[in-house]
């Protein structure tokens, strides 16, 4: 029996946590409430909980190895059950106190902390969500106080598998659809995972995706090419108390010398671990200099001029420039049209992310470090990356960032197209823009995944109309299901009808659609654009 876990044990556990999500993540993406194939929760938990168990190194401290999990976890988080999943595992790192080892009172307790901190993190904590369902396990667990880990364990599963199946009965949404909430099932799957750790196997780190090693082209950087763009160099540093005291090393001063010999920096310390990402021509002398304060973990060298010349029609690379400028615009969207009307509307960084592909908290912070301004407007377009963005502004130290709390494609073209830097304080400005999305209409079309009884009768297939949550129409083709939509919105009391025609739709059907929804309603505006977004058909923008 497993009486005391220390940190090799531990990292064994995430890995077989992560394993286990890997095997089942499809079923928890088909938990989904609205029946539209946008489910990603498993792949974000996936994602999320695998960036701590694949980049954090062995160590024998519990404690240390679940600081450095976690701080994986809240750069690779992404959508918002991957986020407060992050910072479940933020609070269970935060509640080991230092221990080499931990007996099961010891986790209990870091558990404990893993639910604080996990409902701190969200503004208005939703009960009936995976924060229920490993709080009431938890609790569970303090009434029973295990003596080993295999008891826990057998305690914990059953105790959330029960919880999980009572989410439908704390939220409408959930038994309207007849499933259980999906992240508390991610939960369930990890902590099955956990437990099979504790037979002795050993469980490898995954690659996330599962994705090959990436195929060098030597074509991309030839004899005659010239280094223009430097080197991406990430590493983790583990400080030596043999060369600095740890307790005293000033991160500021360090990240202030990388920024003089590089670019692009990033640069964070946990505990006695150094995180840096940085450009430069010259990456032996960053490494040499870095090595009188400790030795390497991991180190990860790319080519930027290869990376440039292997992405063609990419906009040319450039370093940032080290005078920050007043402000800039990072905004998320997927679509090659949707990122070029973002892009024209005078966005710095486009991110690409959406509905079943959230950018990682990980992705902001670069996008935040290539805008390199004193201010950074983030519009995240999209109700599942809300947490993610907030999540990186709170990682991110070298600008302020400003969350306009864009939940749509629409919101986030309406409150871009009326920035105005001139408009007042950045909490003036942000408070006008998140007022501006507040009073758009954004209307969706795509196909049913499913079938649906209510109000609108849904069959499997067809495709419907809706704005945020509530259908209005159902019909046999999307650009039926676009001018059912607009007359329930009654889209003609609109001055303008911006329509992002989706990846599937024919450009010919598209053109068809705008000019009935044109002859429909001459007293408005009708655009069309090639939004080419994934999941919805078309998406419709209300001025």
């Amino acid at each position: 029996m497993t009486k005391t876990i220390d940190g090799i044990m531990y990292l064994n556990m995430l890995r077989a946590g992560a394993q286990r999500l890997n095997s089942n993540r499809e079923a928890v993406n088909d938990l989904n409430v609205f029946p539209i194939p946008d489910g990603d929760t498993g792949d974000n938990m996936f994602m999320t909980v695998n960036a701590g168990a694949s980049r954090t190194d062995v160590n024998e401290s519990v404690s240390a190895t679940a600081a450095d999990a976690a701080r994986e976890m809240l750069l690779g988080a992404r959508g918002n059950s991957g986020v407060i999943l992050s910072r479940i595992f933020a609070g269970v790192a935060k509640g080991m106190d230092k221990a080499d080892s931990l007996d099961t009172s010891g986790f209990i307790k870091a558990m404990k902390a893993g639910v604080e901190e996990a409902y701190a993190a969200v503004s208005d904590p939703v009960e009936g969500t995976i924060l229920t369902v490993f709080r009431e396990g938890t609790e569970k667990l303090s009434a029973e106080a295990p003596e080993s880990f295999e008891e826990l364990f057998d305690i914990l599963i059953p105790a959330l598998a029960s919880s999980l199946e009572r989410t439908p009965e704390l939220l409408d949404v959930l038994r309207e659809a007849g499933v259980v909430d999906s992240g508390g099932a991610g939960i369930v799957y990890i902590a099955q995972g956990m437990k099979e750790a504790l037979g002795g196997d050993r469980f490898e780190a995954l690659v996330s995706g599962g994705a090959a090693q990436q195929k060098v082209d030597l074509d991309a950087f030839t004899e005659d090419s010239v280094l223009e763009f430097g080197y991406c160099t990430e590493f983790l540093l583990r400080l030596q108390n043999s060369k600095v005291d740890i307790e005293i090393f000033d991160v500021e001063a360090f990240t202030n010398w990388l920024n003089s010999v590089g670019d692009s920096v990033v640069c964070f310390k946990e505990g006695s671990i150094v995180k840096v990402h940085v450009h430069t021509k010259t990456p032996g002398d960053i490494l040499n200099h870095c090595q009188l304060y400790g030795e390497f973990l991991t180190t990860k060298i790319e080519n930027m001029t290869m990376q440039h010349n292997e992405s063609h029609g990419m906009q040319e690379l450039k370093l940032r420039q080290k005078n920050k400028k007043p402000y800039g615009i990072v905004t998320v969207a997927a679509g090659d049209g949707l990122k070029e009307l973002f892009t024209s509307l005078g966005c710095d960084v486009v991110v690409d992310g959406g509905q079943s592909m959230n950018p990682s908290a990980e992705d902001l912070v670069k996008a935040f470090d290539e805008v390199c301004a004193e201010v950074i407007y983030v519009f995240p377009n999209n109700s599942n990356i809300l947490l993610t963005a907030e999540q990186a502004a709170q990682l991110y130290k070298f600008s302020d960032i400003r969350i306009i709390r864009t939940k749509t494609v629409g919101e986030g073209y309406a409150a871009v197209s009326m920035f105005d830097p001139s408009a007042g304080t950045p909490e003036e400005i942000t408070e006008g823009l998140n007022a501006i999305a507040a009073e758009v209409v954004t209307g969706m079309v795509s196909r049913a995944s499913r079938d649906v009884s209510g109000e609108v009768e849904v069959k499997k297939d067809d495709y419907i109309g809706f704005v945020g949550d509530h259908i209005y129409v159902d019909a046999k083709s999307p650009e039926e299901a676009m001018i059912s939509l607009c007359e329930s919105l009654n889209a003609g009391g609109y001055d303008i009808l911006l329509i992002l025609a989706g990846a599937e739709p024919d450009d010919n059907e598209a053109a068809k659609l705008a000019d009935t929804l044109s002859k429909s309603y001459r007293r408005s505006e009708v655009i069309m654009v090639n939004g080419g977004q994934p999941i919805y058909d078309y998406i419709l923008i209300l001025e």
